[in-house]
């Protein structure tokens, strides 16, 4: 039965939306409590848990997203993005653009969160396929692919982190492992992916405020090694904790790393270098940059509300014990412990919407086969993290991201969104089985 009120929730939150035109967050706040009510809570334990999940998600994503929104802004804004842009464009050609744009996330996927890649690469989609001519979503999709593969499968990012934990695996075979695997599952997932639409399937209209295509001249822009370096400053300082962590884990720099590399501070950093390198130094007084700042704000407040529905629908799940019935429903299986560590955070993925909470949980009922069965923790790693990234849909907060900072209607996000990291997922998988295949 708590599988079949999950779809009854889900069957309601797009009636709400779909075909009564309801607000997103609305109708995530509706069906979080009558989920949790179908679930057995009471009115008030519903309500709680999307206080909860509403906070929880906006706590951890408000400054991310804030901050973000302000860089892009202003390098937007300041003819920063079109530098980059205009230089990866002439380095590999107009037919290579994409190609630009994915070693470009990959790359920066490597150190940011999903949610801080997403807000600091996005002016850079928008830019690069105004100057290339090309689709937004030609460029789009494959950047969200790169990100959100590298945030499945490669550490220091949260869930794979976590996982390898519970697996005792090590965090460097786990990196390697998981970039040879990301290549394709990030090129089959996005650029190949990509080809199957149309060119008019793949246009959309970029939402009011998120970016202004206006055209600057060669001597109104900064440079590029400054506008690249600008952009990359929540990069270097990610990096530079994910590096005294793996290589230092007992130095004295550590907590000075932990901090600086803190995704909310490594933003705020880059938003007052930004205010100089895009603002003060480029000839802009004070309150022209802050009114910059202040519509980057305004554009994404309702992205951000709607990021925190997906986040109470979430925690409703989560506090009903979903999770626990179907970790139940899949224990006891004779399938191969890296498939079996898939299937599970699959499933938990569907049903739950939080990637990190299906891989903790099926690392959890997954990690002693490790024991008894010797299989590399390593992959198991992997294969959960795999799992895990099934078929995002209504209930994560990704896809409400996805949707909204490149304004699709849901069924476009799901055939874009969820059906792209669905391709990343089973690729993952497929390349877990085949290192094993070379693996003692």
């Amino acid at each position: 039965m708590p599988i079949v009120f999950i779809g009854i929730g889900i069957v309601v939150l797009l009636l709400l939306m779909v075909v009564f035109k309801v607000n997103a967050f609305i109708s995530l706040i509706i069906t979080g409590l009558l989920v949790g009510i179908m679930e057995g809570m009471s009115p008030t334990q519903a309500m709680t848990s999307v206080t909860t999940g509403l906070g929880g998600t906006l706590g951890s994503l408000a400054l991310v997203i804030v901050f973000g929104g302000m860089i892009g802004k202003l390098m937007a804004d300041s003819g920063g993005a079109q530098r980059i842009s205009l230089t990866l464009i002439k380095a590999f050609g107009k037919k290579r653009v994409q190609l630009a744009a994915v070693l470009t996330a990959f790359i920066v996927g490597i150190a940011l969160f999903f949610e801080t890649g997403v807000v600091v690469l996005i002016p850079l989609v928008f830019t690069i396929a105004a100057e290339a001519g090309v689709p937004i979503l030609y460029i789009g999709m494959p950047v969200i692919a790169a990100l959100i593969t590298m945030h499945g499968f490669v550490p220091p990012h949260p869930g794979p982190t976590a996982v390898a934990g519970i697996y005792h695996a090590n965090l460097g075979k786990t990196l390697l492992y998981g970039i040879i695997i990301a290549i394709p599952a990030v090129f089959l997932s996005g650029p190949l992916y990509t080809k199957l639409f149309k060119k008019e399937d793949l246009e959309v209209e970029i939402p009011k405020g998120l970016f202004t295509p206006k055209h600057f001249k060669e001597e109104e822009m900064p440079g590029f090694g400054i506008s690249m370096f600008t952009a990359l400053i929540p990069v270097i300082l990610i990096a530079f904790q994910a590096i005294v962590e793996i290589v230092a884990p007992k130095s004295a720099l550590l907590p000075t790393a932990q901090f600086l590399g803190n995704p909310g501070i490594a933003l705020l950093i880059a938003v007052i270098f930004a205010i100089f390198t895009f603002g003060l130094n480029r000839g802009k007084k004070m309150p022209e940059i802050m009114n910059s700042l202040t519509e980057s704000i305004s554009s994404i407040a309702v992205i951000l509300l709607i990021i925190g529905g997906g986040g109470a629908f979430k925690q409703v799940l989560i506090d009903s014990h979903v999770d626990k019935y179907v970790a139940h429903l899949m224990a006891g299986s004779s399938i191969s412990p890296l498939v079996l560590a898939w299937l599970i955070a699959a499933v938990l993925r569907i049903v739950l919407g939080s990637a990190t909470v299906a891989g903790m949980t099926a690392a959890g009922i997954a990690a002693p086969l490790v024991a008894t069965t010797h299989v590399s923790p390593e992959l198991m790693v992997l294969a959960t993290g795999a799992g895990s990234m099934t078929f995002s849909h209504v209930n994560d907060a990704g896809f409400w991201i996805y949707k909204e900072f490149f304004n699709l209607s849901i069924g476009k996000t799901i055939k874009t969104w969820s059906v792209m990291v669905t391709i990343a997922s089973l690729v993952g998988l497929a390349g877990v089985l085949i290192i094993n295949m070379f693996v003692k």
